[in-house]
């Protein structure tokens, strides 16, 4: 008989079905061998698959993207505790994940959920890299380093119009590649926009990256003055989330909603 492991679709950083970020939850009882987790997440071709398990007083998460495990997700991460708090354990009101990137806690805040993550400001390059403009098909004003290359604009309109050579963005040195502008109050009113690439992790375009306001929101904190953020990730999904800055970390407040549940079948052998 094959081996049964629960299956739930979760679109975060959105109130309503079928926009926001699709990501995949896989709780066990026991950790599966990574090649499994990995082909898993294969399968299921979204941007990230989480895995949680029992530790402790709380849980271990891991999280996959179609071909590489990855150290930081943030619309799989409130996914899984969307999962948790909604279908697992309704009375559950907290949560702490154990991860690659430290213990994450993500906590109902009224009719949201908060999740606390490191904050990982950038830093200014002292030019703007030519192949990075030329991958972008356009010009940035700025550019800035974290852990991923940060092209700032000064339009919302130039972040959502570009359509970038993806195959020039997985050559790049950097894994992935964030642009970023002021909002422009289409968007709800943002304080800022964004778009997420990572073609080289078989994520081509991110719908909506928990773990990229990380470093967005310390950097759009700083410029406009503000220690509370309202953003807007601009893909043809979209999403949305807030950010409350908070010295070395930073909360990201969203929503989620469940759209699928099922069972992933494992051969017995």
């Amino acid at each position: 008989m094959p081996r049964e492991i629960p299956f739930y679709q979760v679109d975060a950083f959105t109130s309503h079905a079928f926009a926001g970020n699709p990501a995949a939850v896989c709780p066990l009882s026991a950790w599966l061998p990574d090649p499994v987790m990995q082909a898993i997440a294969g399968e299921n071709n979204l941007s990230e698959t989480a895995f949680f398990a029992p530790e402790g007083d709380g849980f271990r998460l891991r999280w996959f993207t179609p071909t590489h495990e990855v150290d930081l997700c943030g619309h799989a991460t409130l996914a899984s505790a969307h999962v948790l708090f909604s279908v697992l354990e309704p009375a559950r009101t907290r949560v702490a994940f154990a991860t690659r990137s430290g213990v994450l806690t993500v906590e109902r805040a009224g009719e949201h959920l908060e999740m606390d993550f490191p904050s990982f400001p950038p830093s200014p390059l002292p030019e703007i890299p030519a192949a990075l403009a030329a991958a972008l098909g356009a010009s940035p004003v700025a550019t800035l380093a974290a852990r991923s290359l940060v092209a700032v604009f000064d339009d919302a309109q130039v972040v959502r119009r570009l359509r970038p050579d993806l195959g020039a963005i997985a050559a790049l040195d950097w894994s992935s590649v964030m642009i970023t502008a002021p909002g422009d109050g289409i968007a709800g009113e943002a304080d800022f926009v964004s778009r997420f690439f990572a073609p080289r992790f078989g994520v081509p375009e991110d719908p909506v990256t928990g773990s990229a306001h990380c470093t967005l929101a310390p950097y759009w904190g700083q410029r406009l003055g503000k220690s509370i953020l309202r953003a807007r990730q601009v893909s043809a999904r979209g999403g949305e989330l807030t950010c409350a800055l908070r010295g070395e970390r930073v909360g990201l407040i969203g929503d989620a909603v469940l759209v699928i549940r099922g069972t992933i079948l494992l051969p017995s052998s």
